[in-house]
């Protein structure tokens, strides 16, 4: 699942950065929205079968490949809300990423058109030719909130797609 995520994104990136794809932008998009779906399926039937795929079922990697899946389930806020409720308890037993939580967290805040709390969530500014964070609730203490969920500081993290 996380790998056919990965290489539609990749190939998402490479498009809209100028570089060379071995598919056109149609199929790109069609194929990235298909395996959203399918993932979405799978990723339903994981849940109901094995409960929340925490450190202590699958560890570290396969516990963060599996929330990267649910990070792109945005056809589905209502899972991703209950996703989140089930990763809240995981992360106060340590079995799931705090930093994770805080991206999903961000990432269903704007879907809801709220602001987000962490800053994790940018879209690319075409005048000002660089990504920028969708708004942020107490834009001041937002590094503060960052780092007790072991995220590096917003500037550093904007580095990352203003390449």
């Amino acid at each position: 699942m996380f790998e056919e995520d990965q290489k539609w994104r990749r190939e998402y990136n490479k498009i809209n950065f100028g570089e060379k794809s071995d598919y056109d932008e149609i199929t790109v998009n069609r194929k990235l929205s298909e395996t959203d779906s399918l993932n979405l399926i799978s990723a339903k039937g994981i849940i109901l079968k094995y409960g929340f795929p925490g450190y202590n079922l699958v560890g570290s990697e396969g516990s963060n490949k599996f929330w990267s899946i649910i990070q792109h389930c945005d056809d589905d806020l209502a899972f991703q809300k209950n996703f989140l409720i089930l990763m809240d308890k995981e992360v106060k037993r340590n079995n799931a990423s705090a930093s994770n939580n805080a991206m999903l967290r961000d990432r269903v805040l704007i879907s809801e058109g709220k602001k987000q709390i962490y800053g994790t969530q940018v879209r690319y500014n075409v005048e000002l030719k660089k990504s920028q964070p969708f708004p942020i609730e107490d834009p001041d203490n937002v590094d503060v909130r960052r780092k007790k969920v072991g995220l590096s500081t917003l500037s550093d993290y904007l580095k990352l797609f203003n390449r």
